[in-house]
């Protein structure tokens, strides 16, 4: 379960972020997490109330998670299309000449202080 060495470092920015704001209290985190990146967003959750639940600063804050789309390039077509949908064929030009563009990362979006 990667999930909660990921919560581990989503945690400790918030918090840096959070003291360098001299802020008393996080009250919520928009997490956005890439749609190939792996991450099962209920593991990721689960993993996130507890580890806020051991810090006075994030105890009780909320998770709000939303879907980065994976998005594929076709070097031969110079086309995006849809990953999931598509896979590794480009689907314009049947080329296998692709990579991943966007979808496989996780950001902090926004973290709100009470």
């Amino acid at each position: 379960m990667h999930e909660l060495g990921i919560v581990f470092h989503i945690v400790k920015a918030v918090e840096e972020t959070a003291l360098e704001n001299k802020a008393k209290k996080v009250g919520r985190v928009v997490l956005q997490i890439g749609e190939v990146s792996t991450i099962i967003p209920s593991y990721l959750e689960d993993c996130f109330k507890w580890k806020c639940s051991k810090s006075e600063l994030m105890d009780g804050c909320d998770l709000v998670i939303e879907t980065i789309p994976a998005v594929t390039f076709c070097e031969d077509c110079k086309e995006t299309y849809k990953t999931v949908e598509h896979g590794k064929i480009c689907p314009y030009c049947g080329s296998g000449n692709t990579y991943l563009v966007q979808g496989n990362e996780h950001l902090i979006k926004e973290i709100e202080v009470v």
